[in-house]
């Protein structure tokens, strides 16, 4: 078993706790995730198998799409509903401040990584220094949000919208700045993740599916690594250059400074080998494999 299922993680259920599951359920040791999941949201998590954990960090800058609902009048330490109700507001918004107010989060943004999160502080995560009653000093990062719809609004106080965001992206802090830039709190109530990368909610598979297939089943719901990667570029290499490729030998080849320092999907004789990029040496194209994949 090499490649990518597209799991299904329960609300209440840790990337790690999926990580164990899958192992026990498909009695194999060798499986990773491709990022985090938020414990308290549910939706797609792309769960790496066998040789396909070799990819996980190809997949790890794929952008993200979620579903998600912003409750407005309360602000929580944790920013989302399992977290302590810590100000509460009773101004009243109206649709057209929540509509201008949620347009400037489209594009460029810094966002400030919450407290309650798994970024390491000294070796040190941040929830766990948070749980301590700690707060230390983070470094605002920059983000983007690709688009942004609102699907309803509930009485000006329940806000259900969908983002396409790039990673690293905190919907929880996302809540909360939209509540603090409308002047009356807010936190996330609710989070499904529809979509990391070409990884979509209406493909992916629960715990309690893959658990009744048999071995021939499961590997016919694995997607071979190089359709996981399909967001990156492919390249094809002559075939007479192909021992050479396979061995890693950095091969001269013909192509634009268009396709120079990105990374590609490299195929031989229609055979994924791996990954590679195009340097430039000596006014001179070159393909120099990141990493050769095959099976």
């Amino acid at each position: 078993m090499n490649g990518v299922i597209n799991f299904f993680k329960p609300r209440g259920m840790t990337s790690h706790d999926a990580v164990n599951l899958l192992r026990r359920t498909l009695k194999t040791k060798k499986i990773g995730h491709t990022g985090t999941l938020d414990p308290n949201a549910s939706g797609v998590l792309p769960l790496c198998i066998g040789k396909g954990t070799r990819i996980a960090e190809y997949l790890l800058d794929s952008n993200k799409e979620y579903i998600g609902e912003l409750t407005l009048g309360y602000r929580t330490d944790t920013q989302d509903g399992d977290g302590k109700v810590i100000s509460i507001s009773n101004k009243s918004v109206t649709e057209n401040e929540i509509i201008s107010t949620m347009s400037k989060y489209i594009g460029d943004i810094s966002q400030l990584p919450p407290m309650y999160s798994a970024l390491k502080h000294k070796g040190k995560k941040l929830y766990e220094l948070a749980r301590e009653g700690k707060t230390v000093e983070r470094t605002p990062r920059s983000i983007k949000i690709y688009d942004q719809k609102i699907l309803s609004i509930e009485d000006c106080k329940k806000i259900l919208f969908y983002t396409s965001c790039s990673r690293g992206t905190y919907i929880r802090t996302l809540c909360d700045d939209i509540g603090m830039d409308l002047g009356t709190y807010g936190y996330m109530s609710y989070l499904l993740r529809v979509g990391a990368g070409s990884f979509k909610i209406e493909d992916s598979y629960s715990i309690e599916y893959i658990s009744k297939l048999n071995h021939e089943e499961i590997l016919q719901i694995i997607t071979p690594m190089d359709k996981a990667l399909e967001h990156i570029e492919r390249f094809t290499v002559p075939e007479y250059l192909y021992s050479k490729l396979i061995n890693g030998v950095v091969l001269q080849v013909d192509t634009e400074e268009n396709m120079m320092n990105k990374l590609l999907r490299v195929y031989c004789k229609d055979i994924f080998v791996g990954i590679g990029k195009i340097i430039l040496d000596d006014s001179k194209f070159y393909l120099k494999m990141d990493k050769v994949l095959m099976i």
